[in-house]
């Protein structure tokens, strides 16, 4: 779980819904917290085991590999950066394995996928209802969890009954905000 966020920012959501804008809430209206729980996050490398075989799917060691790295994982990952770590510890593992493997995951609903700013997909394993902060400066993502989130609504369009709610905070994460460790930050382009 990322620890020690700091999400320095000015103001929160605004909503674009075809050609209308609308702010629909201000940071000091919420309460932001660092989400420390999990309550539903990838079951472990033995369930997912299970979970494969009765589904049909073929168990293999780079399966397995990847179900061990995503156990646990609060990095939300993209494909490609677990197609590295894999490779680092399971030279030959392909990245169409790895792609397989998370697109498996998801259909069975053992793993959620975001997309930040347009940016790679990421694969989420914490399946509770939670929100992210992502760092400007370093790409970091954390997850989040907002009291009173209930509270807030639209004011515009009239006519939209919105279904869920997903919000994504910009800032700056603790370790980007601290001087003495921009010479240590990675860039926005690489992945933690």
């Amino acid at each position: 779980m990322a620890t020690g966020w700091q999400l320095v920012t000015s103001h929160l959501c605004i909503c674009y819904f075809g050609t209308q804008i609308s702010v629909i809430a201000y940071s000091h209206d919420l309460q932001i917290r660092s989400s420390t729980f999990h309550n539903r996050e990838v079951r472990s490398p033995e369930q997912l085991v299970e979970r494969f075989r009765s589904e049909g799917l073929k168990i293999t060691p780079q399966r397995q590999l990847l179900f061990s790295l995503l156990h646990e994982n609060a990095e939300h990952p993209t494909a490609e950066a677990l197609f590295t770590t894999a490779s680092a510890q399971m030279p030959g593992i392909s990245l169409r394995t790895v792609y397989q493997t998370l697109t498996d995951l998801t259909e069975m609903g053992e793993l959620g996928q975001v997309t930040f700013d347009g940016g790679a997909v990421r694969f989420d394993p914490n399946l509770t209802d939670h929100h992210h902060a992502v760092c400007d400066e370093c790409g970091a993502i954390a997850d989040v969890s907002i009291d009173h989130l209930d509270a807030v609504s639209i004011s515009e369009p009239n006519d939209f009954s919105p279904s869920s709610t997903s919000v994504v905070f910009h800032g700056t994460c603790a370790r980007c905000a601290t001087p003495t460790n921009n010479l240590d930050k990675p860039t926005n382009n690489q992945t933690k």
